[in-house]
């Protein structure tokens, strides 16, 4: 797919890209919008099913107690996680995206990973309207580097998949050379 978009960069993959991106925009948007009391249903509904499901995977016969003791000690870290994963999506979406651009790799990477920052910013400023929640630098620091992240990784594996298709390409090249003989 890494391959197809740098083929055809103003074409459809990197338009579906940026119609995601606003999309996805829109959902980080809508889960800013949920009050204290409804984001921590969701993350302590979440924190509980991952508790539960590692505890039927791992045979450890925890009772209802324990679990919801260890999802509620897990929550935190769930909810932060899901912040850095939900914005290195963005990133991820928004560096294809700007591949319909003429523009070096790492500077599409780190136009992304800036412009995801900023929505971070927005978003924290957003939650200053929603009733419970609150604006934290923290949190923005956390989003931020789960976008940097997120770009970090993705251009790390498009590196790789390109280093492996050029190694393809060449191989094959040689054995049509060899048969060519």
């Amino acid at each position: 797919m890494i391959e197809i978009i740098r083929r055809n960069k103003a074409g459809k993959w990197s338009n579906i890209a940026g119609i995601l991106a606003l999309i996805w925009m829109c959902v980080i948007f809508a889960f800013s919008a949920q009050t204290k009391e409804e984001s921590s249903v969701v993350s302590e509904g979440f924190s509980y099913r991952i508790v539960s499901t590692t505890g039927l995977f791992f045979h450890l016969n925890l009772d209802e107690e324990q679990l919801h003791e260890i999802a509620a000690a897990i929550e935190f870290f769930v909810r932060k996680a899901a912040h850095m994963t939900e914005f290195a999506i963005l990133a991820v979406l928004l560096y294809v995206w700007f591949a319909r651009w003429e523009m070096e790799r790492v500077r599409r990477g780190c136009l992304a990973a800036f412009l995801t920052m900023l929505y971070a910013c927005s978003d924290e400023f957003h939650q200053l309207f929603v009733a419970g929640r609150s604006g934290r630098i923290s949190d923005v620091l956390i989003d931020s580097a789960g976008a940097v992240l997120g770009m970090a990784a993705f251009m790390l594996a498009e590196s790789i998949v390109s280093a492996l298709c050029r190694r393809r390409r060449a191989r094959k090249a040689a054995r049509n050379d060899g048969n060519l003989k």
